[in-house]
Order: C-alpha cells, then structure tokens, then sequence
C-alpha cells in the first residue's frame, strides 16, 4: 500500500487491501467488444447446455416412472390370468340354470320395501311408548332400558335398509 500497488480503505476498525486498478493497463475499445461477445457466445452456450440438461433430466424422469421389460412381462401375465378367469366367471354365470326372473326379483323387492316399512312403524311405535313412559321416570333412559331389558337397533349397529 505505501509503494501505491494496492489501494486501502478503511471501514471502522477494519482495513480493507485491494489492487489498484488504475495501474491496470487499460482495454480498448476493440478488445472490450471482443471480451463482450466472448461473454455473449459463453452465455448462449451455457444457456444451451442448461437446456439440453433439463431435457435429459425431464427424459431420465420419464425413464425412471416407466415399468422395465420384465415388470411389464408380468403385468401382461397377471392381466391375461385375470383375463382368463373373468372369461370362465362370465361363461359359468351365463351357463348357470337358476336365473331369477325379473317377477320373482319383483316380488322379492317388493317384500323388503313391505318388511322395512313395517319394521319403521314398529320402531316409531315403540319409541313413542317408551317416549311416554320415560316422561314420568326418574332413572335415565339407558338405566330404564337396562330395567326393563330392552335391546335397541343400535345396541347391536343394526340399521333400516334405504329405500331402494
């Protein structure tokens, strides 16, 4: 610094050393153009090289998340045992001698709508009367049931079918 090649700056306690670059020769013009085309040309190769790297990547992404030869072997197999086995499924079903008619489905589905509704108004009932009679109870409705020994749908997860 005390011989001028490096200049110091001082921050604070702190001194900072650089090089002076005023003692630099200076560029010309020409030899700035030739520097920024440089910079230019490098630029648009590494822009290139970027580019084509994405592309390998994006190609070695869709290579890895693709099945290999042999698991797609095994693949075909299994689909064409599944294959197979629903063919024999269908052929049974349709060869099978104990169809239900469209009648017969009838009156079964009739049934249940029959059975379902009655098993609602039996429940309605019965909840009304046990309504009633807990109306002047003193006990809890849960200390009532086990009173009395009353099993409800839900103590044993039974539900009404929907209606269909």
């Amino acid at each position: 610094a005390q011989q001028g090649r490096l200049r110091e700056k001082a921050y604070g306690k702190q001194k900072i050393y650089f090089a002076d670059q005023e003692q630099l020769p200076a560029a010309s013009d020409a030899e700035l153009r030739g520097l920024d085309e440089e910079i230019a040309a490098l630029s648009s190769k590494v822009q290139a090289v970027q580019q084509s790297c994405r592309q390998m990547e994006a190609e070695l992404k869709d290579l890895n998340s693709s099945m290999t030869t042999p698991e797609m072997a095994r693949e075909i197999e299994q689909l064409r045992k599944d294959c197979a086995s629903y063919t024999e499924k269908l052929e049974r079903i349709k060869s099978a001698t104990n169809h239900v008619t469209p009648e017969e489905k009838e009156k079964v589905c009739s049934e249940q709508k029959l059975y379902c509704k009655e098993w609602r108004r039996r429940k309605r009932m019965a909840t009304e009367l046990l309504d009633a009679i807990l109306e002047g109870y003193p006990k809890s409705k849960k200390q009532f049931f086990e009173e009395v020994g009353i099993e409800t749908d839900e103590d044993h997860n039974v539900t009404l079918p929907t209606a269909v």
